[in-house]
Order: C-alpha cells, then sequence, then structure tokens
C-alpha cells in the first residue's frame, strides 16, 4: 500500500487512529474495540510482521488500512502517520529482543520516533502502553527505560498524552511466561495496585480514554485501568 492510498480520513467527521503494535496482547485488543467503535472511522496499523486472521467483515468496512513497517525507515513514509490519535502498544522483552540496547531501541527509539513523526502529521493525542514503577532514575534497566520513554514522550508537546502504568499483563500468548504463570497463581495475595491485569482491560480503558477531551498529561495507573475499562 503507498502513502497516496492511505492518506486521509475514511469519513469526513470521524477519528483516525493509528494503532502501533496491533499484534502484540494489548494491540490486538485494541483493534478489535476500535473496529467496533463507530466513533472511529479509520484504523490504521503500523506493524512488524502481518495481521493474523483478519475478520471478512473488516475488508468490507473498508475501515482497517494495514501497513508492514521497518521502524527503522520511518522517515521516509511520513504519510503512514498521518492521524488524529495514536495508540502505541509496541514493545518486547529482554529475552526476545536479545540485548538491553535491541530492548530500548524497541521499547523506547521506536515509541518516541512514531510519536515525534504522528505528531508533524497531525496526531493531537498520543496513548501508550507503559509499566508501574516507571521511573527515569530507576536502578531497574527496564523500569528506566520506560521512565526515560514517558520524560521523552512528554517533552513533545502533544495537546494530550495518555501514559497506561499496567503490572504484569495477563492474556493468551503463543509462548508460555514463567512470570505470568506466577503472577495468575499469586496475584490475589498482592496489594490491589500491584495484582496483575488483563490486556483486554488495558486495552478497553486505552480504547475508552481515546475518546475524552485533550488534556494534557493523563497518567493511568494499574488501579484506574481496571476501573476505566469498566466504564460502560
Amino acid at each position: 500500500m503507498n502513502d497516496a492510498a492511505i492518506s486521509g480520513s475514511s469519513t469526513a467527521g470521524g477519528r483516525t487512529v493509528l494503532l502501533v503494535g496491533a499484534t502484540g496482547l494489548v494491540g490486538s485488543a485494541c483493534l478489535r474495540l476500535l473496529m467496533a467503535d463507530p466513533t472511529v472511522s479509520r484504523v490504521r496499523t503500523l506493524t512488524r510482521r502481518p495481521l493474523a486472521q483478519v475478520p471478512a467483515a473488516w475488508n468490507e468496512q473498508g475501515k482497517l488500512a494495514q501497513q508492514v513497517v521497518d521502524f527503522d525507515g520511518l522517515e521516509a513514509h511520513p504519510a503512514w502517520l498521518a492521524c488524529s490519535q495514536v495508540i502505541c502498544a509496541l514493545g518486547t522483552t529482554m529475552r526476545q529482543a536479545g540485548s538491553g540496547a535491541a530492548f530500548r531501541r524497541v521499547d523506547h527509539d521506536y515509541v518516541l520516533n512514531v510519536a515525534r513523526l504522528a505528531l508533524t502529521q497531525g496526531a493531537s493525542h498520543f496513548l501508550v502502553v507503559s509499566s508501574m514503577g516507571a521511573d527515569a532514575q530507576s536502578a531497574n534497566f527496564y523500569y528506566r527505560v520506560k521512565g526515560e520513554l514517558e520524560d521523552g514522550l512528554k517533552a513533545l508537546g502533544y495537546p494530550s498524552l495518555t501514559i497506561a502504568r499496567p503490572s504484569l499483563l495477563l492474556g493468551e500468548r503463543a509462548e508460555w511466561r514463567w512470570g505470568e504463570e506466577l503472577g495468575k497463581r499469586l496475584g490475589v495475595l498482592l496489594p490491589p495496585r500491584w495484582r496483575p491485569i488483563d490486556a483486554e482491560q488495558v486495552a478497553a480503558a486505552l480504547v475508552q480514554a481515546s475518546r475524552l477531551p485533550d488534556v494534557g498529561v493523563r497518567l493511568l495507573e494499574n488501579a484506574q485501568l481496571k476501573k476505566i475499562a469498566l466504564t460502560p
């Protein structure tokens, strides 16, 4: 799909939402919700691999525009990032990335670059999945990278920036993760604010937040995400 084919909104007055990381747990749940949302006229996805098993009805709607990208080369295709809002659920793990530098490139550099480019293309609201405990001064590498990302996004000056800070994410994954299994078993013993959260709840909270007016920086901690997800 070329730049011209995906430029502009499909329906006057509706929102065009750019969804980054649509193949992951949170991203795939966001995609289902956005496709069912009548206030969204166009959903654009930027992914590193094609979406799997796209319902035929979505193709018939003409609402979904998919783009498989190399995140190192986005500057050459600014029209791919033209949108009203961005929901970014892009991320990896240290194990998948293979090194701290590779993890930082995905979870910090790619996300920040998407935000910067989308802002130049007219986006007014950036919504991102960060992490509980995110802190640029943290001794923990993971939390430090997430905190540095948050600081970088704030510095861009978006009219509205929504930062979701979930605890351990639960959901059906292709690979088994011992930490998630442990969280499922022991989560009830933790204080409510630290308990694992279902990826579907995070997605629902993000999509709900995308409908709110621009208000500057909005932080959604773990307990708030669960509460917002239950809002009709």
